[in-house]
């Protein structure tokens, strides 16, 4: 889930820091906070504010299929709510995509709260179910054919010189291990849906990141100082939660080797995509270390994730705010994760375990 807001106040001194990142503002061992009912409600805050539920699954094949609800309000102008959908197989290059503007978007529906959702052309249910293996989980019917951190501030990212006072804030929560199963309909034929959802998952391992850059006035010094990057991420081994992972890339100063806590997604080879004018990474880099979250199992946790010559790109154009020039990069690939970490935890990973599976990627573009 991701949300945004940001207020025009300026800041008092132009050369203070104006970002205060959320890898920042807790030690290691306070990266790990649980997800409470009202952090994965929808907020609907005026001004202008993006924010998104995304769903994602891998099927057996190497496809997978993603669901998104974008909420955007801009201004005083009534809020646009736009369904967006997609299925792609890298094998046969065959794809899916809808995204259409819907009507009479209600949250919550009657009877239910914020985490549910229902407009004329789809329905999203949260349902509980405590005490099983998957004890919360999403019914999504829909028709198309037309966090990191403890407490209540866990997640947020803050714009201005005061995280008490923000100028505006970036949000980030995250499901690390979910699963998928139902039927999608695509051009009168039934596809069956079973599989592991937003990352890959395999013999219960899965490893999840995600990363957003600031624009160039967000350096240590204010405006013109520099993009900063703020990566937050999990690996869950063993069908458990096992680590939690921050790290702030700032830009006048360079990541060390090592670190308590490294949390890493890279774009490398570069390439220029003359169709939107951006620097199209082909290979990419994913790295996660952080200290043990499981009970009676301390120690050190790395995950390495490394995807060379990244075929199966997908480029798709989305709106979000005018004046910028938003492009999403998307890919599926086979990829291989190495872990490290105690022996308690799992057999055999002391010495390293490899893990295959598939890696979703994907990588929004907003403006330069």
């Amino acid at each position: 889930m991701f949300s945004s807001l940001f207020s025009s106040a300026p800041a008092v001194d132009p050369h203070a820091p104006n970002f205060l990142p959320v890898s920042d503002l807790f030690s290691s061992g306070e990266l790990y906070g649980e997800l409470e009912p009202s952090d994965i409600e929808w907020k609907c805050a005026s001004g202008f504010v993006a924010e998104t539920q995304t769903w994602y699954t891998i099927l057996p094949d190497g496809s997978y299929v993603m669901c998104q609800v974008i909420h955007s309000s801009i201004g005083l102008w009534y809020p646009t709510i736009q369904f967006t959908f997609k299925t792609f197989n890298p094998e046969t290059g065959e794809k899916t995509w809808r995204s259409v503007n819907v009507s009479n978007f209600v949250t919550p529906p009657p009877n239910l709260d914020k985490r549910s959702s229902q407009a004329d052309e789809f329905t999203i249910t949260h349902n509980d179910a405590p005490g099983e293996d998957y004890p919360e989980s999403y019914t999504i019917s829909v028709n198309l054919a037309k966090e990191i951190g403890k407490g209540p501030d866990g997640g947020y990212s803050y714009f201005g010189p005061d995280a008490e006072r923000p100028e505006g804030y970036v949000v980030h929560r995250f499901w690390p291990l979910t699963k998928t199963s139902g039927t999608i309909t695509l051009n009168g034929k039934p596809l069956d849906i079973e599989g592991p959802g937003c990352s890959p998952a395999h013999g219960g391992v899965s490893a999840v990141q995600m990363e957003f850059t600031t624009t160039n006035g967000h350096g240590r010094r204010g405006a013109g100082s520099g993009y900063v990057s703020v990566n937050v991420g999990g690996l869950v081994i063993g069908g458990k939660l096992a680590a939690v992972t921050a790290e702030t890339k700032w830009p006048d100063q360079d990541q060390p080797a090592t670190a308590e806590v490294v949390s890493r997604a890279q774009h490398l080879k570069q390439v220029l995509d003359r169709d939107t004018d951006y620097m199209q990474p082909t290979e990419l880099s994913f790295r996660w270390v952080g200290p043990s979250v499981l009970p009676d199992k301390p120690g050190s946790i790395e995950g390495i994730d490394f995807l060379a010559e990244v075929p199966a790109v997908v480029k798709a154009v989305v709106s979000y705010v005018a004046g910028t020039k938003p492009y999403i990069y998307q890919w599926i690939n086979p990829a291989k994760l190495v872990l490290t970490g105690p022996e308690l935890i799992l057999p055999g990973l002391a010495e390293g375990l490899e893990v295959e599976g598939f890696s979703y990627s994907e990588a929004t573009f907003i403006s330069k």
